[in-house]
């Protein structure tokens, strides 16, 4: 049996689920991308080879082995992205809780199935049709758990709006014990300097009492507030729209002094350096070209 355990998202790390690059279909046409930034690359010509998207992930698989983690990687599905696992689904505390994403997309969480078998039926959830999540905008954070969403009645016409207010609510249900504060993000279809497509694209908690921000994903400024008094001016790490772009605040951390960042993310990673950090440095620049980066395509089921 599989003992989930998440109770934040800097926690030693001891088992994870890495998505996977191969077989993963030909260059999407426009129609086909979920995301503004899959678009300009396909446009331009320069949508990431799957050799190269294998060659990152696996430069990711090998910290994880240097660290001793026990990573599991999805059961392959030919022609069919399976690099983002974090969007299939989010442990809470000891409970699965299966993420209702976009429907072309709902064949990736049966190549996990065989992690769910390990896991007891009564920790596993599914949540009711109307509630849309996706893993992306989940953060268990110890007491809190931060949830980005969009509540604009204009949401259905967002193909970038993945988690609803329902979603919201249905999570404080299931953890009533929790605070749940919910972060209203900032959606556009065209425009990928315009759009936190999840809350780890503006945010995310580092070490023990720290942030990496970036102030436009929120469309709130009273919320960006709440952050940055919750965790600090000074233990801030405020990223430009440009670095956002590069999807800076989608790191990893394995624990709460070891963190995976990109290789060429310079600022971010001196910056964490300076704080003590060890940083594994990988090649995922190709990756990032889907909008998506270590957090995204990683899916923690047990910390200490």
């Amino acid at each position: 049996m599989l003992h989930l355990n998440i109770q934040n998202e800097t926690s030693r790390l001891r088992a994870v689920v890495l998505g996977i690059a191969t077989h993963n279909g030909p260059t999407p046409t426009l129609e086909q991308c979920y995301d503004p930034k899959s678009k300009i690359h396909v446009k331009a010509g320069t949508y990431p080879s799957e050799h190269d998207m294998i060659i990152e992930m696996e430069s990711v698989a090998k910290v994880f082995e240097k660290h001793d983690i026990r990573v599991y990687r999805p059961k392959t599905i030919d022609n069919y992205n399976q690099i983002f696992s974090r969007d299939i689904g989010f442990v809470i505390e000891d409970k699965f809780i299966k993420a209702n994403i976009l429907p072309d997309r709902d064949q990736e969480i049966e190549a996990i199935d065989y992690i769910l078998d390990e896991i007891p039926n009564d920790n596993k959830i599914t949540l009711p049709e109307e509630c849309h999540v996706e893993g992306g905008d989940v953060m268990p954070w110890n007491n809190y758990i931060f949830i980005g969403t969009y509540s604009g009645e204009d949401y259905p016409d967002f193909i970038t709006a993945r988690t609803n207010m329902n979603a919201v609510k249905a999570i404080q249900e299931l953890f009533p014990h929790k605070i749940v504060k919910s972060f209203e993000l900032r959606k556009s279809n065209d425009n990928a300097k315009e759009n936190a497509l999840h809350l780890d694209c503006c945010f995310q908690p580092i070490g023990k009492n720290m942030a990496i921000l970036h102030k436009n994903g929120f469309l709130i400024e009273e919320e960006f507030k709440w952050l940055v008094n919750y965790f600090g001016k000074e233990n801030i790490f405020e990223i430009s729209k440009d670095e956002m772009y590069q999807m800076n605040s989608n790191i990893f951390s394995i624990s709460e002094d070891v963190v995976v960042s990109e290789q060429n993310f310079t600022r971010l990673n001196s910056w964490l350096q300076a704080k003590g950090f060890k940083v594994e440095k990988v090649p995922y620049k190709e990756i990032a070209k889907q909008e998506g980066l270590l957090r995204c395509s990683t899916l923690p089921l047990v910390r200490d």
